[in-house]
Protein backbone atom coordinates (compact mmCIF):
# COMPACT_ATOMS: atom_id res chain seq x y z
CA UNK A 1 0.00 0.00 0.00
CA UNK A 2 1.54 3.37 -0.98
CA UNK A 3 2.56 5.67 1.82
CA UNK A 4 0.38 8.69 2.42
CA UNK A 5 1.46 12.32 2.46
CA UNK A 6 0.42 15.15 4.77
CA UNK A 7 -1.18 17.01 1.86
CA UNK A 8 -2.98 13.83 0.82
CA UNK A 9 -4.35 13.37 4.33
CA UNK A 10 -5.47 17.00 4.38
CA UNK A 11 -7.29 16.57 1.07
CA UNK A 12 -8.87 13.28 2.16
CA UNK A 13 -9.92 14.26 5.67
CA UNK A 14 -13.65 14.85 6.03
CA UNK A 15 -15.97 11.94 5.18
CA UNK A 16 -14.75 9.88 8.16
CA UNK A 17 -15.36 12.77 10.54
CA UNK A 18 -18.81 13.39 9.09
CA UNK A 19 -19.54 9.70 9.72
CA UNK A 20 -18.34 10.18 13.31
CA UNK A 21 -20.63 13.21 13.65
CA UNK A 22 -23.57 11.09 12.50
CA UNK A 23 -22.50 8.23 14.80
CA UNK A 24 -21.85 10.21 17.97
CA UNK A 25 -25.48 10.96 18.58
CA UNK A 26 -28.25 8.69 19.79
CA UNK A 27 -26.08 5.54 19.91
CA UNK A 28 -23.56 7.29 22.15
CA UNK A 29 -25.29 10.02 24.14
CA UNK A 30 -28.40 7.91 24.73
CA UNK A 31 -27.84 4.17 24.31
CA UNK A 32 -24.24 3.90 25.59
CA UNK A 33 -25.01 6.12 28.58
CA UNK A 34 -28.14 4.09 29.31
CA UNK A 35 -26.16 0.82 29.09
CA UNK A 36 -23.76 2.07 31.75
CA UNK A 37 -26.50 3.55 33.93
CA UNK A 38 -28.63 0.38 33.96
CA UNK A 39 -26.06 -2.42 33.59
CA UNK A 40 -22.76 -0.96 34.82
CA UNK A 41 -19.95 -2.47 32.74
CA UNK A 42 -21.90 -5.69 32.03
CA UNK A 43 -22.57 -4.73 28.40
CA UNK A 44 -19.15 -3.37 27.50
CA UNK A 45 -18.56 -6.54 25.45
CA UNK A 46 -21.58 -5.72 23.28
CA UNK A 47 -20.24 -2.24 22.46
CA UNK A 48 -16.79 -3.61 21.61
CA UNK A 49 -18.08 -6.49 19.47
CA UNK A 50 -20.60 -4.33 17.61
CA UNK A 51 -17.84 -1.87 16.70
CA UNK A 52 -15.49 -4.68 15.70
CA UNK A 53 -17.87 -6.72 13.57
CA UNK A 54 -19.49 -3.75 11.79
CA UNK A 55 -16.10 -2.30 10.87
CA UNK A 56 -15.65 -4.06 7.47
CA UNK A 57 -19.09 -3.20 6.13
CA UNK A 58 -18.75 0.50 6.92
CA UNK A 59 -15.13 0.65 5.72
CA UNK A 60 -16.27 -0.72 2.35
CA UNK A 61 -18.12 2.56 1.71
CA UNK A 62 -15.10 4.84 1.17
CA UNK A 63 -13.11 1.90 -0.24
CA UNK A 64 -15.72 1.34 -2.98
CA UNK A 65 -16.00 5.07 -3.72
CA UNK A 66 -12.23 5.35 -4.23
CA UNK A 67 -12.02 2.18 -6.32
CA UNK A 68 -14.84 3.07 -8.71
CA UNK A 69 -15.49 6.81 -8.37
CA UNK A 70 -19.12 5.91 -7.68
CA UNK A 71 -21.23 5.62 -4.56
CA UNK A 72 -22.56 2.32 -3.24
CA UNK A 73 -26.14 3.01 -4.32
CA UNK A 74 -24.91 2.97 -7.92
CA UNK A 75 -22.99 -0.19 -7.05
CA UNK A 76 -26.10 -1.91 -5.67
CA UNK A 77 -28.02 -1.06 -8.84
CA UNK A 78 -25.26 -2.48 -11.03
CA UNK A 79 -24.79 -5.58 -8.90
CA UNK A 80 -28.44 -6.60 -8.59
CA UNK A 81 -31.89 -5.02 -8.85
CA UNK A 82 -32.78 -6.90 -5.64
CA UNK A 83 -29.89 -5.26 -3.76
CA UNK A 84 -30.92 -1.82 -5.00
CA UNK A 85 -34.53 -2.28 -3.95
CA UNK A 86 -33.62 -3.79 -0.56
CA UNK A 87 -31.52 -0.72 0.21
CA UNK A 88 -34.22 1.61 -1.12
CA UNK A 89 -37.07 0.01 0.85
CA UNK A 90 -34.99 -0.13 4.04
CA UNK A 91 -34.01 3.53 3.67
CA UNK A 92 -37.58 4.71 3.11
CA UNK A 93 -39.01 2.53 5.89
CA UNK A 94 -36.54 3.71 8.57
CA UNK A 95 -35.56 7.27 7.64
CA UNK A 96 -38.39 9.04 9.45
CA UNK A 97 -37.82 7.07 12.68
CA UNK A 98 -34.06 7.68 12.54
CA UNK A 99 -34.48 11.38 11.73
CA UNK A 100 -37.11 11.80 14.43
CA UNK A 101 -34.93 10.12 17.07
CA UNK A 102 -31.90 12.38 16.53
CA UNK A 103 -34.07 15.49 16.22
CA UNK A 104 -35.90 14.74 19.47
CA UNK A 105 -32.63 14.42 21.39
CA UNK A 106 -31.36 17.69 19.89
CA UNK A 107 -34.63 19.41 20.81
CA UNK A 108 -34.43 18.19 24.42
CA UNK A 109 -30.88 19.55 24.73
CA UNK A 110 -32.02 22.88 23.28
CA UNK A 111 -34.43 23.18 26.22
CA UNK A 112 -31.64 22.53 28.73
CA UNK A 113 -29.27 24.96 27.03
CA UNK A 114 -31.65 27.88 26.56
CA UNK A 115 -33.97 27.36 29.53
CA UNK A 116 -36.89 27.95 27.14
CA UNK A 117 -39.36 25.21 28.01
CA UNK A 118 -41.15 24.66 24.71
CA UNK A 119 -42.80 21.36 23.77
CA UNK A 120 -40.37 18.92 22.13
CA UNK A 121 -42.36 18.99 18.88
CA UNK A 122 -42.03 22.79 18.66
CA UNK A 123 -38.29 22.75 19.37
CA UNK A 124 -37.97 19.97 16.76
CA UNK A 125 -39.81 22.09 14.20
CA UNK A 126 -37.51 25.06 14.88
CA UNK A 127 -34.36 22.95 14.60
CA UNK A 128 -35.48 21.24 11.40
CA UNK A 129 -36.56 24.55 9.85
CA UNK A 130 -33.15 26.12 10.54
CA UNK A 131 -31.35 22.98 9.35
CA UNK A 132 -33.25 22.95 6.05
CA UNK A 133 -32.55 26.65 5.51
CA UNK A 134 -28.85 26.15 6.25
CA UNK A 135 -28.52 23.08 4.01
CA UNK A 136 -30.48 24.66 1.18
CA UNK A 137 -28.07 27.61 1.14
CA UNK A 138 -24.81 25.78 1.75
CA UNK A 139 -22.91 22.84 0.33
CA UNK A 140 -20.99 19.79 1.47
CA UNK A 141 -18.00 22.05 2.18
CA UNK A 142 -19.84 23.94 4.93
CA UNK A 143 -21.01 20.72 6.58
CA UNK A 144 -17.45 19.39 6.40
CA UNK A 145 -15.94 22.45 8.14
CA UNK A 146 -18.55 22.63 10.90
CA UNK A 147 -18.26 18.97 11.78
CA UNK A 148 -14.47 19.01 12.18
CA UNK A 149 -14.65 21.70 14.87
CA UNK A 150 -17.54 20.07 16.75
CA UNK A 151 -15.88 16.64 16.84
CA UNK A 152 -12.69 17.99 18.40
CA UNK A 153 -14.65 19.81 21.13
CA UNK A 154 -16.77 16.78 21.98
CA UNK A 155 -13.85 14.34 22.01
CA UNK A 156 -11.79 16.37 24.48
CA UNK A 157 -14.70 17.19 26.79
CA UNK A 158 -15.94 13.58 26.90
CA UNK A 159 -12.53 12.05 27.61
CA UNK A 160 -11.87 14.72 30.27
CA UNK A 161 -15.25 14.05 31.92
CA UNK A 162 -14.61 10.30 32.01
CA UNK A 163 -11.14 10.69 33.57
CA UNK A 164 -12.41 13.17 36.17
CA UNK A 165 -15.41 10.98 36.97
CA UNK A 166 -13.09 8.10 37.81
CA UNK A 167 -10.81 10.42 39.80
CA UNK A 168 -13.56 12.17 41.76
CA UNK A 169 -16.14 9.39 42.13
CA UNK A 170 -14.58 6.08 41.18
CA UNK A 171 -16.51 2.94 40.32
CA UNK A 172 -17.67 1.53 43.63
CA UNK A 173 -21.04 -0.20 43.30
CA UNK A 174 -22.43 -1.78 46.45
CA UNK A 175 -21.34 -5.44 46.81
CA UNK A 176 -24.94 -6.61 47.01
CA UNK A 177 -25.89 -4.72 43.83
CA UNK A 178 -26.75 -7.02 40.95
CA UNK A 179 -26.97 -5.77 37.37
CA UNK A 180 -30.28 -6.50 35.64
CA UNK A 181 -30.34 -9.85 33.85
CA UNK A 182 -29.41 -9.46 30.17
CA UNK A 183 -30.92 -12.72 28.93
CA UNK A 184 -34.56 -11.79 29.42
CA UNK A 185 -37.06 -10.37 26.94
CA UNK A 186 -36.42 -6.79 28.06
CA UNK A 187 -32.66 -7.37 28.40
CA UNK A 188 -32.28 -8.81 24.90
CA UNK A 189 -34.50 -6.06 23.48
CA UNK A 190 -32.18 -3.41 24.92
CA UNK A 191 -29.05 -5.35 23.87
CA UNK A 192 -30.19 -5.34 20.24
CA UNK A 193 -31.21 -1.67 20.47
CA UNK A 194 -27.75 -0.85 21.87
CA UNK A 195 -25.92 -2.66 19.05
CA UNK A 196 -28.32 -1.44 16.35
CA UNK A 197 -26.64 1.95 15.98
CA UNK A 198 -23.30 1.05 17.48
CA UNK A 199 -21.48 2.99 16.25
CA UNK A 200 -23.84 3.71 13.32
CA UNK A 201 -26.26 1.72 11.11
CA UNK A 202 -24.60 -0.27 8.32
CA UNK A 203 -26.51 1.62 5.63
CA UNK A 204 -24.28 4.56 6.58
CA UNK A 205 -21.61 2.91 4.41
CA UNK A 206 -23.59 4.13 1.40
CA UNK A 207 -23.79 7.59 2.97
CA UNK A 208 -20.03 7.73 3.40
CA UNK A 209 -19.46 6.58 -0.17
CA UNK A 210 -21.50 9.62 -1.27
CA UNK A 211 -19.49 11.95 0.99
CA UNK A 212 -16.23 10.41 -0.29
CA UNK A 213 -17.18 11.06 -3.91
CA UNK A 214 -18.22 14.62 -2.96
CA UNK A 215 -14.88 15.17 -1.20
CA UNK A 216 -12.93 14.05 -4.26
CA UNK A 217 -14.97 16.43 -6.43
CA UNK A 218 -14.47 19.26 -3.93
CA UNK A 219 -10.68 18.91 -3.77
CA UNK A 220 -10.05 17.59 -7.28
CA UNK A 221 -7.75 15.02 -5.68
CA UNK A 222 -7.95 11.25 -5.92
CA UNK A 223 -6.35 9.99 -2.69
CA UNK A 224 -4.37 6.85 -2.06
CA UNK A 225 -6.21 4.03 -0.34
CA UNK A 226 -4.07 4.52 2.78
CA UNK A 227 -5.17 8.17 2.98
CA UNK A 228 -8.86 7.31 2.67
CA UNK A 229 -8.51 4.61 5.32
CA UNK A 230 -6.69 7.02 7.65
CA UNK A 231 -9.71 9.35 7.47
CA UNK A 232 -12.15 6.47 7.97
CA UNK A 233 -10.24 4.94 10.89
CA UNK A 234 -9.84 8.30 12.60
CA UNK A 235 -13.61 8.78 12.59
CA UNK A 236 -14.56 5.16 13.27
CA UNK A 237 -12.09 4.37 16.05
CA UNK A 238 -12.72 7.79 17.59
CA UNK A 239 -16.47 7.10 17.63
CA UNK A 240 -15.86 3.67 19.22
CA UNK A 241 -13.67 5.13 21.97
CA UNK A 242 -16.21 7.86 22.74
CA UNK A 243 -18.96 5.22 22.97
CA UNK A 244 -16.94 3.50 25.71
CA UNK A 245 -16.47 6.87 27.43
CA UNK A 246 -20.23 7.45 27.54
CA UNK A 247 -20.84 3.94 28.86
CA UNK A 248 -18.23 4.60 31.55
CA UNK A 249 -19.84 7.91 32.53
CA UNK A 250 -23.22 6.21 32.86
CA UNK A 251 -21.72 3.40 34.95
CA UNK A 252 -19.68 5.62 37.28
CA UNK A 253 -22.22 8.37 37.87
CA UNK A 254 -25.61 6.60 37.66
CA UNK A 255 -25.24 2.83 38.12
CA UNK A 256 -26.47 1.80 41.55
CA UNK A 257 -27.47 5.35 42.46
CA UNK A 258 -31.17 4.50 42.53
CA UNK A 259 -31.79 6.98 39.73
CA UNK A 260 -33.61 5.46 36.78
CA UNK A 261 -32.84 6.40 33.20
CA UNK A 262 -35.39 8.94 31.96
CA UNK A 263 -38.17 7.92 29.60
CA UNK A 264 -38.77 11.46 28.33
CA UNK A 265 -36.53 13.55 26.11
CA UNK A 266 -36.43 16.46 28.56
CA UNK A 267 -35.57 14.20 31.49
CA UNK A 268 -32.80 12.53 29.50
CA UNK A 269 -31.14 15.83 28.54
CA UNK A 270 -30.96 16.88 32.19
CA UNK A 271 -29.48 13.50 33.16
CA UNK A 272 -26.91 13.67 30.38
CA UNK A 273 -25.64 17.10 31.38
CA UNK A 274 -25.58 16.10 35.05
CA UNK A 275 -23.19 13.24 34.13
CA UNK A 276 -20.63 15.84 33.10
CA UNK A 277 -21.30 18.35 35.85
CA UNK A 278 -21.06 15.63 38.50
CA UNK A 279 -17.61 14.79 37.18
CA UNK A 280 -16.38 18.29 36.29
CA UNK A 281 -18.34 20.56 38.65
CA UNK A 282 -21.36 22.84 38.24
CA UNK A 283 -19.17 25.49 36.59
CA UNK A 284 -19.10 23.30 33.46
CA UNK A 285 -22.90 23.24 32.97
CA UNK A 286 -23.12 25.65 30.05
CA UNK A 287 -19.92 24.43 28.44
CA UNK A 288 -21.25 20.88 28.44
CA UNK A 289 -24.76 21.92 27.44
CA UNK A 290 -23.35 23.79 24.44
CA UNK A 291 -21.06 20.89 23.58
CA UNK A 292 -23.81 18.24 23.82
CA UNK A 293 -26.26 20.39 21.89
CA UNK A 294 -23.83 21.22 19.09
CA UNK A 295 -22.86 17.55 18.84
CA UNK A 296 -26.48 16.49 18.42
CA UNK A 297 -27.07 19.44 16.10
CA UNK A 298 -24.23 18.20 13.89
CA UNK A 299 -25.88 14.75 13.88
CA UNK A 300 -29.24 16.28 12.99
CA UNK A 301 -27.66 18.39 10.24
CA UNK A 302 -25.88 15.35 8.83
CA UNK A 303 -29.00 13.17 8.85
CA UNK A 304 -31.21 16.01 7.52
CA UNK A 305 -28.78 16.36 4.60
CA UNK A 306 -28.11 12.65 4.04
CA UNK A 307 -31.57 11.15 3.59
CA UNK A 308 -32.66 13.63 0.89
CA UNK A 309 -29.26 13.17 -0.76
CA UNK A 310 -29.67 9.37 -0.73
CA UNK A 311 -33.23 9.62 -2.10
CA UNK A 312 -31.98 12.01 -4.77
CA UNK A 313 -29.40 9.45 -5.90
CA UNK A 314 -32.01 6.68 -5.89
CA UNK A 315 -34.46 8.72 -8.01
CA UNK A 316 -31.69 9.95 -10.33
CA UNK A 317 -30.61 6.35 -10.97
CA UNK A 318 -34.14 5.31 -11.87
CA UNK A 319 -34.47 8.30 -14.21
CA UNK A 320 -31.00 7.77 -15.74
CA UNK A 321 -29.71 11.24 -14.95
CA UNK A 322 -26.78 12.61 -12.95
CA UNK A 323 -27.42 13.34 -9.27
CA UNK A 324 -25.82 16.78 -9.72
CA UNK A 325 -27.93 17.76 -12.74
CA UNK A 326 -30.19 20.83 -12.67
CA UNK A 327 -33.32 18.66 -12.29
CA UNK A 328 -31.78 16.72 -9.42
CA UNK A 329 -30.69 19.95 -7.74
CA UNK A 330 -34.28 21.19 -7.74
CA UNK A 331 -35.52 17.82 -6.50
CA UNK A 332 -33.02 17.94 -3.62
CA UNK A 333 -34.67 21.11 -2.27
CA UNK A 334 -38.09 19.46 -2.33
CA UNK A 335 -36.72 16.33 -0.67
CA UNK A 336 -35.11 18.40 2.11
CA UNK A 337 -38.50 19.90 2.94
CA UNK A 338 -40.44 16.67 2.39
CA UNK A 339 -38.31 14.41 4.61
CA UNK A 340 -38.26 16.96 7.45
CA UNK A 341 -42.03 17.41 7.20
CA UNK A 342 -42.57 13.65 7.40
CA UNK A 343 -40.31 13.53 10.46
CA UNK A 344 -42.36 16.22 12.20
CA UNK A 345 -45.56 14.31 11.44
CA UNK A 346 -44.09 11.18 13.08
CA UNK A 347 -42.99 13.19 16.12
CA UNK A 348 -46.46 14.69 16.40
CA UNK A 349 -48.06 11.22 16.29
CA UNK A 350 -45.70 9.67 18.85
CA UNK A 351 -45.38 12.68 21.16
CA UNK A 352 -42.61 12.46 23.76
CA UNK A 353 -42.29 8.66 23.69
CA UNK A 354 -38.54 9.06 23.81
CA UNK A 355 -37.26 5.58 24.62
CA UNK A 356 -39.86 3.86 22.43
CA UNK A 357 -38.87 5.87 19.35
CA UNK A 358 -35.15 5.34 19.85
CA UNK A 359 -35.48 1.62 20.58
CA UNK A 360 -37.72 1.20 17.52
CA UNK A 361 -35.27 2.92 15.17
CA UNK A 362 -32.19 1.13 16.52
CA UNK A 363 -33.84 -2.31 16.55
CA UNK A 364 -35.03 -1.99 12.94
CA UNK A 365 -31.48 -1.07 11.94
CA UNK A 366 -30.02 -4.11 13.68
CA UNK A 367 -32.51 -6.57 12.18
CA UNK A 368 -31.60 -5.39 8.68
CA UNK A 369 -27.86 -5.36 9.44
CA UNK A 370 -27.10 -8.96 8.29
CA UNK A 371 -28.70 -8.35 4.88
CA UNK A 372 -26.90 -5.04 4.32
CA UNK A 373 -23.64 -6.55 5.58
CA UNK A 374 -23.89 -9.39 3.02
CA UNK A 375 -24.68 -6.88 0.25
CA UNK A 376 -21.65 -4.74 1.11
CA UNK A 377 -19.39 -7.79 1.32
CA UNK A 378 -20.52 -8.95 -2.09
CA UNK A 379 -20.29 -5.45 -3.61
CA UNK A 380 -16.65 -4.89 -2.66
CA UNK A 381 -15.77 -8.12 -4.52
CA UNK A 382 -17.50 -7.14 -7.78
CA UNK A 383 -15.43 -7.08 -11.02
CA UNK A 384 -15.35 -3.25 -11.14
CA UNK A 385 -13.31 -3.21 -7.91
CA UNK A 386 -9.69 -3.94 -8.84
CA UNK A 387 -7.48 -6.19 -6.71
CA UNK A 388 -5.62 -3.12 -5.41
CA UNK A 389 -8.74 -1.96 -3.56
CA UNK A 390 -10.15 -5.28 -2.41
CA UNK A 391 -9.95 -6.26 1.27
CA UNK A 392 -6.91 -8.12 2.53
CA UNK A 393 -7.39 -11.60 4.00
CA UNK A 394 -7.78 -10.43 7.62
CA UNK A 395 -10.50 -7.99 6.59
CA UNK A 396 -12.19 -10.60 4.39
CA UNK A 397 -12.44 -13.05 7.30
CA UNK A 398 -13.52 -10.32 9.71
CA UNK A 399 -16.26 -9.55 7.20
CA UNK A 400 -17.41 -13.18 7.12
CA UNK A 401 -17.32 -13.30 10.93
CA UNK A 402 -19.31 -10.07 11.08
CA UNK A 403 -22.08 -11.47 8.89
CA UNK A 404 -22.32 -14.51 11.18
CA UNK A 405 -22.29 -12.36 14.34
CA UNK A 406 -25.04 -10.05 13.10
CA UNK A 407 -27.15 -12.97 11.86
CA UNK A 408 -26.86 -14.90 15.13
CA UNK A 409 -27.87 -11.92 17.26
CA UNK A 410 -30.77 -11.03 14.97
CA UNK A 411 -32.02 -14.63 15.35
CA UNK A 412 -31.52 -14.46 19.14
CA UNK A 413 -33.67 -11.33 19.24
CA UNK A 414 -36.43 -12.93 17.15
CA UNK A 415 -36.31 -16.05 19.35
CA UNK A 416 -36.70 -14.07 22.60
CA UNK A 417 -39.41 -11.83 21.21
CA UNK A 418 -41.62 -14.37 19.48
CA UNK A 419 -40.77 -17.89 20.67
CA UNK A 420 -39.23 -17.85 24.17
Amino acid sequence: MPKFSFQGIKNSLGPGLIMAAAAIGVSHLVQSTRAGAEFGFALIWAVILANLFKYPFLEYGPRYALATGKNMIEGYAKMSPAAFWIFTIFTISTMFAVHAAVTMVTASLATSLTGIDLPVILWSAIILFLSVIYLARNTYAMLDKAVKVLMVILAFSTVAAMILAFSNIGYQPKPELLAPEVWTVSGVAFLIALMGWMPIPIDAAAWQSIWSVERMKQTGYKPKLSEVLFDFNLGYIGAAVIALCFLTLGAVVMYGSGEEFATSAAGFSNQLISLYTTALGSWAYYIIAICAFTTMLSTTLTVTDTYPRVLNHIISLKKNRAADSTESGSLMAYLLVGVSTGTLVLLFILGDRFRFLIDLATTLSFLMAPVLAFMNHKLIHQPEVSELYRPRKWLYWLSISGILFLTVFALIYLYWMFIH
